[in-house]
């Protein structure tokens, strides 16, 4: 079994890396079985938080409102992970998170990892349930749900009860497999959409929890066209 490697997991205000941000990172650096290093930090997804999210982390926007911008973040993440094995439960959402940050700020993150979620639809097929949570409460595994860096810690012992359980004879299952996601580096707002956007925001007394001078072009596409189906003109 791999013995070095960095268990990652994210909170972010959403599902899609596209569109959502990254709102805490947890990380465990692990060598030899043993944890030689933590990472935690909150990340101003400058907008705020929609409800569903406080409620499922209990994260607050207070919290992130003097947390740093992913662009100062990433490099120091990138730094902690270096070569090492990227370990997580569905990894690969974590994964295409960092990527995709990577990406707009021209970084590299090309990663090797193993997916303790599919380790355990493959080995605990008759569970009804192979969400994080349930497996620790299964293996009695102390966990504190839905903070970045108790579900990293959670993931790290997981894999390794996983491991002692079934890693002999299905070395093959184990082994760390290339992540992929492909993803474009956003563009800015274009100067004419942030002269639509704030006429629009203006005209129509519509008051808005993001940063106009942060979007994206195609963020700011979508809510101008947004507002131009909701108010018109």
């Amino acid at each position: 079994m791999i013995d070095s490697y960095v268990c990652l997991d994210l909170e972010t205000t959403g599902l899609d890396p596209k569109h959502d941000k990254i709102i805490e990172i947890g990380a465990v650096k692990v060598k030899d079985r043993e944890v030689v290093d933590l990472m935690e930090t909150f990340v101003n997804p400058q907008r705020l938080l929609e409800e569903r999210i406080i409620m499922l982390t209990g994260i607050k926007d207070e919290q992130l409102l003097d947390a740093p911008d992913i662009t100062d973040v990433l490099p120091k993440l990138i730094d902690f992970i270096g070569d090492d094995i990227l370990l997580g439960h569905s990894v690969l959402f974590d994964y295409s998170f960092v990527k995709k940050a990577a990406i707009n700020q021209r970084l590299k993150f090309e990663k090797f990892g193993i997916d303790t979620l599919k380790l355990a639809r493959k080995f605990l097929p008759d569970l009804e349930s192979r969400s994080l949570e349930f497996l620790c409460r299964h293996f009695e595994i102390e966990h504190s749900a839905h903070r970045a860096l108790a579900d990293a810690k959670a993931t790290s012992e997981l894999y390794h009860k996983l491991a002692e359980l079934f890693y002999e004879g299905h070395e093959d299952v184990f082994k760390p497999k290339l992540l992929s996601y492909n993803a474009k580096r956003d563009t800015p707002i274009t100067i004419p959409q942030k002269e639509q956007l704030y006429k629009l925001l203006d005209r129509h007394k519509i008051k808005v929890d993001y940063d106009v001078e942060k979007l994206t072009r195609s963020e700011a596409s979508r809510i101008i066209s947004q507002i131009l189906v909701e108010y018109g003109r």
